[in-house]
């Protein structure tokens, strides 16, 4: 274990004390379908029954509105819903950051965590608004703090955990869903550099970002060929949060540039091995990139925020069987009662039924203010269109 430097306040680690925090959010509901289903439902080669899902569950302080509102704790927790959702397991293997810098908390009040992460960045937290904290600070200005940096994306066997391939064969036997989730081509940049500055070194220092999308791509292959020597890698996970409401913080040009060769390189390994999906979650209206992504060969979008400009239906009629899709109902329908859920959900569910390809859910947290009526009503309405049952 990493020895705590100067000014640590407590002895636990950050990501531990930030893990406690995100308890509050954890939200129980059971995976059911198993591996294959899954994998032929979104490649469109069958279309037997609908998937329905929630991704990430309720924003800080919804589930005590909840609590309030009189709902069981079932309904808070979401296990008693009806979801209809894949069984995946993820491979044990850190395919990021090795040899962290050692973490600290530095400060703890009832308003704000502040602490020293493995990147070596100050964090805060605003513990009563945020589920994740914001760095305030970076590892990498220059090509030299990225020379001295960079070893620590090499590979090794090592980032396997011992037992692995036994963890992931019983997963396989169990009718998982198995996934290898690597590090984002924009995302891990951006972790070392801060969007600002990695979106001007794009133009002012390409050298810099090009050794090191060539390091995360020499690190994402030895990974992915490890892996796959013992076992199929179904799908392949890439969080990127590379877009806003107003559009993706980088253009065509760096993603052909910087992004698609990492992507396709990715691709062309998982279809010579018997994988699936490339499947890539990011926020924002990814629109004006989404051609340069999916030639790149990604097939899976998430979660497809309809604030951003994603409509899913809209996608569907322009990439076809090209790309499928995890969320897309938009959240904010069920602020506004049960005339806008149902508009929602009669505008977004009927047209892909037909085509399956979507794994139907709202398009990220479920803000505050939505009641535990509203979400009760929500979910009878999907399956009233889903399947016929109100249930």
């Amino acid at each position: 274990m990493n020895r705590w430097g100067a000014g640590v306040k407590r002895k636990i680690m950050l990501s531990q004390r930030i893990g406690e925090i995100h308890g509050q959010l954890a939200i129980r509901s059971s995976a059911n379908i198993c591996r294959e289903e899954y994998l032929e439902y979104m490649t469109f080669q069958a279309n037997d029954r609908p998937l329905f899902t929630e991704i990430f569950g309720p924003l800080l302080g919804l589930k005590e509105e909840w609590r309030a509102q009189g709902a069981t704790e079932a309904e808070i927790d979401m296990s008693a819903f009806r979801y209809r959702r894949p069984k995946t397991a993820g491979i044990a293997v850190n395919a990021g950051l090795v040899d962290a810098l050692p973490e600290a908390i530095l400060s703890e009040d009832d308003d704000y965590l502040v602490g020293r992460d493995g990147y070596g960045r100050t964090v805060r937290l605003s513990k009563g608004a945020a589920t994740l904290p914001l760095p305030e600070n970076h590892p990498i200005q220059t090509m030299d703090d990225w020379l001295a940096f960079k070893h620590r994306y090499a590979y090794t066997p090592e980032r396997f955990r011992a037992g692995w391939e036994a963890d992931a064969r019983e997963k396989i036997a169990s009718g998982h869903t198995i996934v290898l989730n690597l590090a984002g081509a924009f995302d891990e940049p951006r972790n070392l550099m801060g969007e600002e500055a990695l979106c001007i070194a794009y133009y002012e220092d390409p050298e810099l970002v090009h050794d090191m999308m060539e390091t995360l791509t020499k690190l994402a292959v030895n990974i992915l060929c490890d892996a796959t020597s013992h076992i199929v890698v179904d799908q392949v996970a890439i969080h990127e949060d590379m877009a806003g409401k107003s559009g993706p913080l980088i253009g065509p040009r760096q993603v052909r540039e910087f992004v698609a060769p990492y992507y396709r390189k990715v691709r062309e390994l998982l279809d010579g091995r018997g994988g699936r999906l490339l499947f890539q979650d990011s926020d924002g209206d990814i629109t004006s990139i989404l051609d340069l992504l999916v030639d790149a060969g990604l097939n899976v979008a998430s979660p497809c925020e309809p604030v951003g400009g994603m409509n899913i239906v809209a996608l569907r009629e322009k990439y076809g069987k090209r790309l499928a899709f995890v969320g897309g109902i938009d959240k904010h329908c069920l602020l506004h009662g049960r005339d806008a859920i149902d508009r929602e959900l009669n505008a977004k569910i009927p047209p892909l039924l037909s085509s399956g390809g979507c794994v139907f859910a709202l398009d990220h947290r479920i803000p505050n203010g939505i009641t535990m009526e509203a979400y009760r009503y929500y979910v009878a309405k999907a399956w009233e269109l889903l399947d016929g049952s109100a249930s």
